[in-house]
């Protein structure tokens, strides 16, 4: 058997070097390369058949996500020295290189369409800053009689008013995001300014998800690093634990980087994950190695490194195996960063299991065994006695245990019907931060500053030109704006609205649709002539077959935009009637899909990993039986996991949808542990009593340790900035917790009833 460890026992100094030289590279490269990424579009599959129908009409329409300033004059915005603003930022953000100045929109910028002796005139509603009453005067009435701007770039109260500026998706960085938060700081007082919209909140994520992260790993690891002093009374085990951790977590990051591959929000999770899974590792190795020194006071240290090695290398390789295939089923997601999370995390694990098995002996041959002293002798007596007590009051009241298992079983399966998703951005920030503030202040005064494309195609050259076809837009747009969170909409049919309303003396009567074909192409005809045509090309393409019909939307919930999406379909008959088709498309609808493949690849991860998890275990325990028990722990925290979600309303996201892989992972580590040395006791004592007793001793504590470092870790992160962090580090604790009771209890008895190892039944005093 030594000889499978020669390598160790050798050169252990050299093997503590080559690790560390290593890792030194992986840091470096890890410095260097490493960068965040948030943008929505770059977290899902490009060949996605509604992600590509959505990029192909964004370009048609110039479709593009906006970033959103607001100026607020309490006093009201009609005054030069607000005008002047408005003027001055507009004509700042059309000069940067990110933005094209065609697509900064503003009342600077903002055609009013008006009717003029010739007929249809568009004309800017100032160019020079109005400087007396009149013509303050002039400018309010030419606003509030525009319904296309009045409620739209002005509040209804006016004393706010917007500049909209789209940008392309791949041109935002925090150097641009930065410059965007200084422009609008310079112009501050005696005006307000807010920024917002979907860039911003993603810049907004980006620059403080890293600057979590560096708060989160510090605390965490010195949680960590208190309560393995406190449960493994070592500072040298406590050291190597740590260094098992903090080299896989830099080998993780380190690849990635070297790779290409962004940190994403999610990311920020792996080296808490890695914590938990290495502080395992740690903490069975020398549980064992404590209490073979326990049995053996006199043993050296490469006598006892040995026994541990042969002891726990198979369980620890095991355990890191069907580790890594949890986060590995995560690949089937569609979604990039809970795919690069199952993959890095996965190669994380794969790394902790080496670091497990060379750095932790290398450290005790070089640097020699924890020194033990009297008084625990006496503790581990105690904790011996306590462990025999707990082995026999579950065997006692099995059928109690069995009993609340069913009930809990059938409370998640009423729970887990509630589980909802949402890929929601802004729910990411608490409710009382200034980028959630700053949303709601210019969702009450305006529109919604997120947005839905619906695109209304038809087959043939200007089909949209058709009055039943715009009627029927028309109509969607009413019916949809009564929905609760909807604001405002735009389309064709508010431009010919508009046009058909100046073309007859401003008669409220003629605020419609025109009946003729022919007077709609005059109209249009007239508009491009008059106009700038390329803000007609916002909403129809050239040829007029399809229309570009946007619903701006006060919030970015997932659970809002499919109700909005829903209210668009009831509409769906007499578009099709009319021998069109609805189509969607823009971050609004590609949000609402996301939430679906997050829910598509939960199912697929969790019920794959499971799969496979039970074919390892009986490939490694040659019983189909051993497969099956050992899953049971974590389906049922799986099922409690999910249960608590939904009572508790907590919504599934890229964060949080990570649970089930978390307990799949790491749960089953503690089902393995124990069966593996259930299965050598048996085998020695041929005693079914003997054997749950010593198992519940040797690993059973072990797995009570390893439960409260890593509740202890993840409870860390109830100080993250982010809510959905927090509700992960509660309810991965939870799993924790779920699975070390279920692998202590239920999965004894089951051990137990059916009499797994033990050829004859057996009766003892504990009955049957």
């Amino acid at each position: 058997m030594k000889t499978k460890f020669n390598i160790l026992f050798k050169f252990p100094a050299v093997n503590l070097i080559f690790l560390l030289i290593i890792t030194a590279l992986f840091f470096k490269v890890m410095k260097s390369n490493s960068r965040m990424e948030t943008d929505l579009d770059k977290y899902m599959p490009r060949n996605h058949p509604a992600f590509v129908y959505s990029d192909n009409a964004e370009a048609i329409f110039n479709i593009k996500d906006g970033i959103i300033i607001a100026i607020e004059n309490k006093d009201g915005i009609y005054n030069p020295g607000t005008l002047q603003k408005i003027k001055d930022i507009t004509r700042k953000l059309g000069k940067m290189p990110e933005i094209d100045k065609d697509d900064v929109t503003s009342l600077y910028t903002a055609d009013n369409i008006i009717g003029s002796e010739s007929g249809m005139d568009v004309k800017a509603f100032y160019k020079k800053v109005p400087d007396s009453p009149e013509k303050l005067e002039i400018l309010k009435q030419n606003v509030r009689n525009n319904e296309m701007i009045f409620g739209r770039l002005v509040s209804d109260d006016e004393t706010v008013s917007v500049i909209v500026a789209n940008i392309e998706d791949d041109v935002f960085s925090q150097e641009f995001y930065h410059r965007i938060l200084e422009l609008t700081e310079s112009y501050q007082g005696p005006e307000k300014l807010y920024v917002a919209g979907s860039p911003i909140v993603e810049g907004t994520m980006a620059y403080l998800g890293p600057r979590d992260m560096r708060k989160m790993v510090p605390l965490v690891i010195l949680i960590i690093t208190v309560v393995l002093l406190f449960v493994l009374r070592s500072v040298k085990n406590t050291l190597f634990t740590a260094l098992v951790v903090l080299f896989s977590t830099i080998w993780t990051f380190g690849l990635m980087a070297a790779l290409g591959i962004p940190i994403y929000a999610v990311s920020t999770m792996i080296p808490v994950m890695l914590i938990a899974i290495g502080v395992a590792y740690g903490i069975h190795l020398y549980s064992h190695l404590d209490l073979y020194l326990l049995k053996n006071p006199g043993a050296g240290k490469k006598e006892a490194v040995l026994d541990m090695l042969k002891g726990m290398w198979k369980p620890v390789m095991m355990t890191s195996i069907t580790t890594a295939v949890g986060f590995i089923s995560l690949l089937t997601s569609e979604v990039y960063p809970i795919k690069y999370f199952g993959l890095f995390t996965a190669f994380g694990v794969m790394s902790a299991m080496l670091f497990s098995l060379f750095l932790i002996p290398s450290g005790i041959l070089v640097f020699g065994l924890p020194k033990r002293k009297k008084p625990e002798i006496r503790q581990d007596i105690s904790q011996n006695q306590l462990a025999y007590r707990l082995a026999d009051k579950i065997v006692k009241y099995k059928y109690i245990t069995i009993l609340i298992t069913a009930v809990v079983i059938v409370i998640s399966l009423f729970g887990l019907k509630k589980v909802w998703i949402n890929s929601s951005f802004l729910e990411k920030f608490e409710k009382d931060s200034d980028i959630v503030l700053t949303d709601q202040f210019i969702n009450e005064h305006f529109g919604g500053t997120n947005t839905l494309n619906v695109i209304i195609e038809g087959d043939t050259k200007g089909t949209v030109k058709e009055p039943r076809v715009l009627e029927a837009i028309n109509t969607i747009q009413e019916d949809v704006e009564n929905l609760p969170f909807v604001g405002n909409s735009f389309s064709l049919a508010d431009y010919l609205k508009r046009m058909n309303k100046v073309m007859h003396a401003d008669d409220e009567n003629y605020n419609r649709i025109p009946k003729s074909k022919d007077l709609i192409a005059q109209y249009l005809l007239l508009y491009e002539m008059s106009g700038d045509p390329d803000n007609l090309w916002k909403v129809v393409d050239y040829n007029y077959t399809k229309a570009n019909l946007t619903f701006q939307i006060k919030s970015d919930n997932s659970k809002i935009v499919k109700e909005v999406i829903a209210g668009i379909e009831k509409h769906r008959p007499e578009i099709e009637n009319l021998g069109l088709k609805i189509n969607y498309a823009g971050s609004g609808y590609k949000a609402k899909v996301f939430t679906d493949l997050i829910l598509e690849g939960q199912i697929k991860s969790l019920l794959l990993s499971i799969v496979i998890i039970i074919v390892l275990l009986t490939i490694m325990f040659k019983k189909l039986s051993i497969g099956l028990i050992g899953s049971v722990p974590i389906i049922i925290t799986a099922l409690i996991s999910f249960s608590v979600m939904g009572l508790f309303n907590i919504p599934l996201s890229t964060t949080t949808a990570l649970v089930s892989s978390i307990a799949v992972g790491i749960g089953i580590d503690y089902a393995i542990h124990f069966i593996e040395r259930y299965r050598i006791y048996a085998l020695e004592t041929g005693d079914k009593q003997a054997t749950i007793r010593q198992t519940m001793h040797h690993t059973g504590r072990a797995i009570i340790f390893n439960a409260t470092v890593v509740i202890a870790g993840f409870l860390v992160l109830l100080f993250s900035v982010f809510p959905p962090n927090r509700a992960l580090g509660a309810l991965v604790s939870l799993n924790m917790f779920t699975s070390f009771l279920g692998t202590v209890t239920i999965m004894v008895v089951i051990l137990y009833k059916l009499n797994i190892y033990f050829k004859k039944k057996q009766h003892n005093s504990l009955g049957q």
